[in-house]
């Protein structure tokens, strides 16, 4: 029954992501993608960036998507739930004992270990990504004008988001009116 794969799929993608919602993102995609067939590379970086603009963390905005697509309303529900359910259950595990373990060196090293390993999929993910985004000269203007305001501005992504859409719609427009041109 695709309601409880949706969940459960979901579920696995919410017990092995350890570092937030963009850790989230190499694994959704491998789910997702290649696994499950259940939305495009495009598609996937659709949702990633509507995911982005709208409240909520991204992957389980991401989860509500595809839940919705897959199975409609009841769907997306269930994978929400299902991307959410594993860290209620580890947060709410780890706030009774945290305390006591977060003064030890061996828990900091553990946990800066984490953090470049998060930074490494993340990475191996936008890579992925990439190849079905940036597809020509202007996408790849696109890419890299983002990465640099991103990198030095303290913009919101939404903005980001907004600006590349507009651009991508300036950018089929020429394309539009070139191609007009030559066949008149």
């Amino acid at each position: 029954m695709i309601l409880l794969e949706l969940f459960f799929s979901f579920a696995k993608v919410g017990v092995m992501t350890f570092g937030g919602g963009l850790a989230m993102l190499p694994i959704l995609q491998r789910e997702i993608v290649e696994h499950k067939g259940w939305a495009t590379e495009a598609e996937l970086t659709d949702y990633f960036a509507i995911g982005q603009c709208t409240p909520g963390i991204i992957a389980v905005n991401t989860a509500t998507f595809v839940g919705q697509k897959q199975a409609g309303i009841l769907g997306g529900i269930l994978a929400t739930l299902g991307v959410a359910f594993p860290s209620v259950v580890i947060i709410t595990c780890l706030a009774s004992v945290i305390s006591a373990f977060a003064g030890l060196k061996v828990i900091a090293h553990a946990f800066a270990g984490i953090r470049i390993c998060v930074c490494v999929l993340i990475f191996n993910a936008l890579l992925k990504l990439s190849r079905s985004s940036v597809v020509d000269l202007p996408t790849g203007l696109i890419a890299v004008t983002v990465a640099l305001l991103a990198f030095f501005t303290d913009l919101s992504p939404a903005v980001f988001v907004l600006c590349a859409a507009v651009a991508g719609l300036a950018i089929q427009a020429v394309k539009r009116s070139r191609k007009k041109e030559a066949e008149g």
